[in-house]
């Protein structure tokens, strides 16, 4: 980008054109914006921002604090290295094929400890006039620009295009907008594209609605619920939400009961590492859903805080546990232009790649990849839409915070060489930090998927060796005094996640000893409270908080619990995850109702208050 002239987008120029260069510009979707988003207008910011880059101008428009008055002098931090953590291969199958590759790069650093800290420096003030350069805190600080600060801004845009999904088939490709996190993210995302329906007020005929998997990440539906939007599941399987079948994706669209309301336009999932089942959508399947959601002209929102979070191991591993052969790994999917990445370029790729209409919607967040707390990230999509989400932004939040995105930005693009207080410094002390680059950020998601990839395969292996009751039993006949009886009940069973922070676990509760006395879910709820209790002392998240509507719960949600294995300490893994097996063991040999821990009244409650400690967080 040669200017800055990029933050405000007309409206007329993210209004989609007839086709160029072969490629079909993205659907003008304005059909579905909200009421209030048509009626929102482009800010006069614009007119006004050449004349604010205008050298020595007085500027007595703006309504701007005095930047010498921030109590701030500079922001300091000590940073890991992008090589901090050891990569797992991208192809298990041949692991020393791939094992040190990861985009064929180099980061320069041959002789240095990988785990020793780097310093991190925002100055106050900065010297480079490029706003795509320019990180310092007299610009971070001050009221800010809606689409993002801008040399964050100009980075994540350019990786975003360039290397995260490089193969979008509509012409221009997409735009993005920062956010405080995925669920600011959505929640503009839904603002724009729904309306707000009354049950007290409106027809039934005008309620909008949205689909999601069978078990969805809670906070969504929860965001979507208040506005009055028809909260419709799909049918899923292991994989991920199921194009045919009954209660697949085209059945619920095709006999859609329109005494209901609308027919929903908006569908909301998480295709890697599904929160809570730890689905992992193939190409294939994607391109199946994608069909069905252009002929009903459904709107795609993708969120991804997982994406880079698949375990490519998971699949062998689980076939050689279990004694089956290995599955034949699917052909790789294969798009025209590459990331420049092995690493990412293995990776199952987003929505945006089979996007021909524009009607994905793509929520990005830095919670799972560098803190929670920073709340921040980026929606990618078609122009027009992006220019909607950002008049949302300007009369809401406005911005992410400046301290963040400053901090992030340094993280990732480091000083500039034409930074004079950059230059200053001594040789030693320019080299403690560079900034990580899109190689060096890049290796450290690669590392950080080998972290987790270790842990869940930890994990696996305990609750694998522990999924049976083994019971030795007295023969009956004489002739086989000889020999053991042994009795095998399974008591819960899983899949090994391809992706994501979660295993989800299925309890057999029918083979449980009181299961003809005790019904199911007084059952679930008894070893929910029982595993908490020492000397286990484990706490899941119970599959009833993840079922989108009060009929799956009651039907199935009490089967399911939510084991989290990024949540512990690598030392914690092998304690929780021996500790839910032996509890499991210990709640399977009660054979006395009164024996049970009681069920208190609130229990429910209490399970729902998970979603309050983060719990049930996805974004």
């Amino acid at each position: 980008m040669a200017d800055a002239d990029f933050e405000y987008l007309p409206r007329a120029e993210a209004t989609p054109e007839v086709e160029s260069g072969g490629a079909k510009a993205p659907l003008d979707l304005s059909h579905h914006f909200s009421r209030v988003t048509k009626n929102r207008k482009e800010s006069s910011i614009k007119s006004f921002y050449k004349y604010f880059q205008i050298a020595g101008i007085g500027n007595l428009a703006g309504g701007l604090p005095n930047a010498a008055f921030f109590p701030y002098d500079t922001l300091e931090a000590q940073i890991a290295q992008p090589e901090r953590f050891k990569p797992t291969p991208n192809d298990p199958v041949d692991p020393g094929k791939v094992a040190n590759r990861f985009g064929g790069l180099s980061l320069g650093k041959t002789h240095h400890d990988v785990t020793a800290p780097s310093h991190l420096t925002v100055p106050h003030a900065s010297s480079v006039t490029n706003p795509l350069q320019k990180i310092d805190l007299t610009s971070a600080l001050q009221y800010g620009l809606a689409q993002g600060y801008p040399p964050l801004y100009s980075f994540l845009r350019q990786f975003t295009r360039e290397n995260l999904h490089p193969n979008v088939p509509y012409a221009g490709g997409p735009e993005i907008i920062l956010t405080v996190g995925s669920t600011d993210g959505l929640a503009k995302t839904v603002e724009a594209l729904s309306n707000i329906w009354s049950e007290e007020r409106d027809w039934i005929r005008e309620r909008e609605g949205i689909l999601c998997e069978e078990f969805a990440y809670m906070n969504a539906v929860q965001t979507c619920r208040p506005r009055g939007l028809n909260v419709v599941p799909v049918k899923i399987d292991f994989e991920g939400m199921l194009p045919g079948g009954k209660g697949g994706l085209e059945d619920v669209l095709a006999n859609w009961d329109e005494s209901k309301g609308k027919r929903p336009h908006l569908m909301y999932t998480v295709t890697i590492g599904q929160n809570p089942t730890s689905g992992t959508l193939s190409v294939k399947r994607r391109k199946e859903l994608y069909a069905i959601c252009s002929k009903y002209d459904v709107i795609i929102i993708e969120d991804d805080p997982y994406w880079y979070l698949q375990f490519p191991s998971a699949v062998g591993k689980e076939a050689e546990a279990r004694g089956l052969a290995t599955p034949r790994a699917e052909e790789p999917h294969k798009f025209e232009n590459s990331s420049g990445f092995p690493f990412l370029d293995s990776l199952v790729p987003s929505y945006l790649n089979v996007d021909y209409d524009g009607r994905v919607v793509r929520l990005d967040t830095f919670s799972k990849t560098v803190a929670p707390g920073c709340r921040l990230g980026w929606i990618t999509t078609q122009p027009a839409i992006v220019e909607r989400i950002l008049r949302i932004t300007e009369s809401s939040t406005q911005q992410p915070s400046g301290f963040v995105q400053s901090m992030v930005a340094e993280l990732l693009m480091g000083p500039q060489p034409a930074v004079s207080e950059f230059a200053k410094k001594s040789k030693a002390d320019q080299l403690t930090f560079t900034g990580w680059k899109v190689d060096g950020w890049v290796r450290w998601l690669a590392g950080l998927r080998g972290q987790y990839e270790r842990r869940m395969n930890r994990m696996c292996d305990i609750l694998e060796s522990n999924r049976y009751q083994l019971k030795q039993g007295t023969p009956t006949k004489s002739s086989e005094s000889d020999w053991a009886v042994i009795s095998k009940t399974e008591m819960y069973n899983f899949d090994w996640p391809r992706a994501g922070m979660f295993v989800w676990i299925q309890m057999f509760f029918d083979t449980h000893p009181l299961a003809k006395e005790v019904d199911g879910p007084t059952l679930s709820q008894s070893f929910w409270v029982f595993l908490t209790r020492k000397p286990y002392l484990i706490l899941l998240a119970p599959g009833a908080i993840f079922s989108p509507t009060p009929e799956i719960m009651a039907e199935k949600g009490w089967q399911y619990f939510r084991a989290c294995f990024a949540a512990v300490s690598e030392e914690e893994i092998e304690r929780c995850s021996q500790g839910f097996a032996d509890g499991v063991k210990g709640f399977w040999l009660i054979k006395d109702k009164k024996d049970l821990p009681s069920v208190e009244d609130d229990i429910e409650a209490a399970q729902e208050g998970l979603m309050d400690l983060g719990m049930n967080m996805a974004c």
